[in-house]
This record gives C-alpha cells, sequence and structure tokens, in this order.
C-alpha cells in the first residue's frame, strides 16, 4: 500500500533528521567546551600582559626618578631617553625626533566625563583618541583625555607608558618628540 510506504519512509527520514541533530548537539558541547578553555586561556594571557606592562612601567618610572628629582609630569627630554633605552633593550631602532614644539601642560585635576576606556588598552583608546582628534596629540593631551575617560594607570609616571606603548606599536607613528600620531591616517588622507 502506498501509505505505508510513505509512513515507513517518513519514519526514516524522522530518525535519521533525529540522529543528525544528536550529533550536532554534541558537536556543540564540544565547542562551547573548548570556547571555555580559550576564554581561559585569553584571561591568563589578558593577566600575564598587564603585569608585564605593570613591571616596564615600574622599571622605567624607577630609571627616571633615580635619573632626576620627581615632578609632576615628565619632559620632553626625559620621555626621549626612556625611549632610547626601550628601544635599545626591546631591538627596535629609535625613530628620528624633530624640532622643539608646544607641549601640553597636564592638569592637576582632570574630570572624569565617561568610563569608554576603562577596559582598554593604552594603544586601543589611543587609536579612538587620535581618530576623534583627527590629528597628532603630544602624551600629556593623550594621558589627560585617557583619565578623562576612566583609563586606569598602574604605573608611577603613565606618560612615559604612554610614550612607550605608542612607540612599540605599528599603528602609530612619532610626528614630534612626545607627540604621536596614526599611522593610517597618513594613507587615508594621502587618497
Amino acid at each position: 500500500m502506498p501509505s505505508d510506504n510513505l509512513i515507513s519512509t517518513l519514519e526514516q527520514s524522522l530518525r535519521q533528521t533525529r540522529a543528525a541533530r544528536t550529533r550536532l548537539a554534541a558537536r556543540l558541547a564540544e565547542l562551547e567546551a573548548e570556547a571555555e578553555t580559550v576564554r581561559a586561556e585569553l584571561g591568563e594571557m589578558d593577566t600575564l600582559t598587564s603585569q608585564t606592562e605593570a613591571a616596564v612601567v615600574r622599571l622605567l618610572s624607577s630609571v627616571l626618578t633615580a635619573q632626576s628629582a620627581p615632578v609632576s609630569s615628565p619632559s620632553d627630554a626625559e620621555i626621549e631617553a626612556a625611549m632610547r633605552r626601550d628601544a635599545s633593550t626591546s631591538g627596535f631602532a629609535p625613530r628620528t625626533t624633530i624640532p622643539r614644539h608646544h607641549i601640553p601642560p597636564v592638569p592637576p585635576e582632570v574630570e572624569v566625563r565617561s568610563d569608554r576606556f576603562f577596559d582598554r588598552t593604552i594603544p586601543q583608546a589611543t587609536t579612538m583618541i587620535l581618530r576623534e582628534a583627527g590629528e597628532p596629540l603630544h602624551v600629556n593631551e593623550i594621558y589627560t583625555r585617557l583619565l578623562e575617560g576612566s583609563f586606569n594607570f598602574t604605573g608611577h609616571n603613565p606618560t612615559i607608558s604612554i610614550a612607550v606603548s605608542l612607540n612599540r606599536n605599528g599603528r602609530f607613528r612619532k610626528v614630534a618628540p612626545g607627540t604621536f600620531d596614526l599611522v593610517m591616517r597618513d594613507a587615508s588622507q594621502a587618497s
């Protein structure tokens, strides 16, 4: 009978569909377990990265403190010296500098306006700041804007941390002592 044949075919199709669903559910469970493992590894890497960055900042701070009396904001010369020391120990070549320019002061009382940089790294937050500014900024200005966005600094000399971090990152270029811009801005404005 045709209806018996049809029922048999539908039952077989239902069994195959259920078996396929069971296989997919098992695969999904495996992928979710793997994703949790990867998330845990990423968390460990983030912790190691922030500990390493804090150690670098502490070392740079102690070197600068040993060389001069503590000041509220390091000078361009101190920032450049720290970046040269960092470049010589890390294998990066120091970038060329151009004559002195206006250095914006670091305000003593900065008002926090948002929490937009709370969970960002220095390069991530600075990329956003430089895109919004549309021009190169001095590390003092970047520092002020990071503080306004609730960035959490761990070292004693945050402006040096900013300068060293940006100097190491290929997304940024130094256009003057202590002043950085986005490398990609040149490419976008050239066309």
